[in-house]
């Protein structure tokens, strides 16, 4: 039999737009003979709806899109159609995460998840019942199919981790003799999340002993990004083939053989740099077009985090679609404006420069007097950067673009930026990434020729806000605090080096900040942002 993998990037409630696609895949595969399409998990309403549940009319709108696409489907092909279906029963939540196997005019059977996942990210037992895969066999011309969705299959313990669900359902499944384990899901990028993904899907197949199919979504919805990279794996759990990584794929492979049409694609080692940088890319891109929007603009300060957002922008929009401001005062100095000018020609964006130090001077003034203020402090600091927040979300207001925030997720940790100065905007690319990895992707960029400027890579970090400042002022070197950011946020792990003990108060105190930072792009297996979800007020800093 052949069956297609169709790796695609749904837009959340446009299920018009995302219904059409799904028939333009089929049709795809259904010239090149294939009798089965799958596609990712809730495909056709898009993925993660969180709290759109709350409005059944969407869901009712999803199902009324399905009605047509059943109509539109060719003759003599299935499809496997995720999405949310409502809960008739009156026990319960209100819907189910669903699978609609398809044919011409006819949903053959519906499918429900089960295990259902609540941390990181996830939030689905909030409006999802529970379903059961016990009865998620079915038969298509002689061949034997057995479905799960995303969680359903990572109930598995390892030899490091146990499982955070009680059961697991897959091992109180009645077997059979199965041809394909399938496997539809929207499972999220980060480093090292494909080896997990494979762990898991082997333990499947070896179970059972039948190959699976994982069929992954990708693209970008708010911070989350969906990397694709679909595949398959035979009865011993050893991956056949793999689709693209961060693009939509269509690959045809027979069941018999697990043999793909398509042995070039997706088959080629990324590094982990050239991972991330397509990740953030897509998330970039994925983040502006999903809402609409269509440019951005950002701060060129000569520094290398503005410098790896600038050149992540371009790669996202296009040069014609970015635009960077130099926002100098007195402190600024001139090799940094002389930088940030031949990344911006490196890059052929336009690069607009605004003194502020008229603005400063006269603002300064005012406070000075008002407030009784007789020495240059952390306020007059802080002050310059408000004043480039203003300065540059009138240029929002203004052109219709959106600003770009350039903080890491080190300086984040810390609390080293400034509440409606450095961290205005819509969006921030980059605070997922620590000083480190700032470093390496940058010198991933430069990896055929330069790019950014090799002294924006070798110079000291500065936020040049006062005469000769150095963010190791005020912060530890950042080999030592990246470390204490990846085990205290990251791994969740307790206070154990001098570094670490610095931090957790730091952390703890500067928590209202990141829940006014913009949406940061989720890279990390844990991230500031919707999957950390710390509280402001309480004393928990001091344990």
């Amino acid at each position: 039999m052949r069956i297609a993998l169709a790796q695609t990037n749904s837009i959340l409630a446009d299920f018009k737009k995302n219904k059409e696609k799904i028939l333009d895949f089929v049709q795809r595969a259904k010239e090149k003979k294939a009798e089965l399409v799958i596609f990712p998990e809730a495909n056709l309403f898009g993925y993660h709806p969180f709290d759109l549940l709350e409005r059944d009319v969407l869901v009712e709108k999803q199902m009324s899109e399905l009605k047509d696409l059943v109509i539109k489907i060719p003759k003599d092909i299935f499809v496997l159609v995720g999405g949310f279906e409502r809960n008739k029963s009156k026990k319960g939540r209100p819907y189910y995460n669903a699978v609609f196997l398809c044919k011409k005019n006819k949903i053959v059977k519906t499918f429900h998840k089960e295990l259902l996942p609540t941390g990181d990210v996830f939030d689905e037992a909030r409006f999802i019942e529970k379903g059961s895969v016990k009865n998620n066999y079915f038969k298509i011309k002689g061949q034997n199919f057995f479905l799960t969705i995303c969680e359903d299959i990572w109930a598995w313990e390892t030899k490091d981790k146990r499982s955070i669900y009680k059961e697991n359902p897959l091992q109180s499944v009645a077997k059979k003799k199965i041809d394909l384990v399938i496997n539809m899901s929207a499972s999220p990028f980060f480093e090292g999340k494909f080896k997990q993904r494979e762990y898991v899907v082997s333990k499947t197949a070896k179970y059972f002993k039948a190959p699976v199919a994982y069929v992954n979504m990708v693209g970008a919805q708010d911070e989350i990004i969906y990397d694709g990279q679909s595949f398959v794996v035979d009865a011993k759990g050893v991956v056949q083939f793999k689709c693209r990584s961060f693009e939509e794929d269509l690959n045809i492979f027979e069941s018999d053989t697990l043999k793909d049409w398509n042995a070039d694609k997706g088959t080629k080692k990324e590094s982990v740099n050239e991972q991330l940088r397509k990740a953030l890319i897509l998330g970039i891109k994925d983040f502006m077009s999903k809402s609409g929007l269509c440019k951005v603009h950002l701060g060129l300060s000569g520094g290398i985090d503005s410098a790896l957002v600038a050149c992540l922008a371009v790669d996202a929009l296009g040069a014609d679609k970015v635009k960077f401001f130099a926002l100098p005062t007195e402190f600024n100095h001139q090799e940094s404006f002389d930088l940030a000018q031949k990344l911006a020609k490196n890059l052929r964006v336009d690069f607009q420069t605004i003194s502020i130090q008229s603005s400063f001077e006269k603002i300064k003034a005012v406070l000075d007097k008002e407030f009784k203020v007789d020495q240059f402090q952390l306020m007059h600091e802080n002050l310059q950067s408000r004043l480039r927040g203003l300065f540059l979300m009138a240029y929002s207001n203004l052109n219709q673009s959106m600003l770009i925030t350039t903080g890491n997720k080190s300086e984040y940790a810390t609390g080293y930026a400034t509440l409606h100065g450095d961290m205005c905007g819509g969006l921030a690319p980059i605070g997922d990434l620590t000083k480190k990895q700032v470093y390496e992707l940058s010198k991933h960029y430069n990896l055929e020729y330069e790019i950014i400027p090799q002294r924006i890579i070798d110079r000291p970090p500065s936020a040049e806000l006062r005469l000769n400042q150095k963010d190791q002022d005020s912060l530890p070197e950042y080999d030592l605090l990246d470390q204490a950011v990846k085990n205290m946020v990251e791994l969740r792990g307790r206070a154990k080096t001098k570094t670490d003990k610095w931090l957790l108060p730091q952390l703890m105190k500067t928590e209202f900040k990141r829940w006014q930072a913009p949406p940061i792009l989720k890279v990390s297996e844990h991230s500031f942002g919707r999957g950390r979800r710390y509280p402001i007020a309480h004393k928990a800093q001091e344990i």
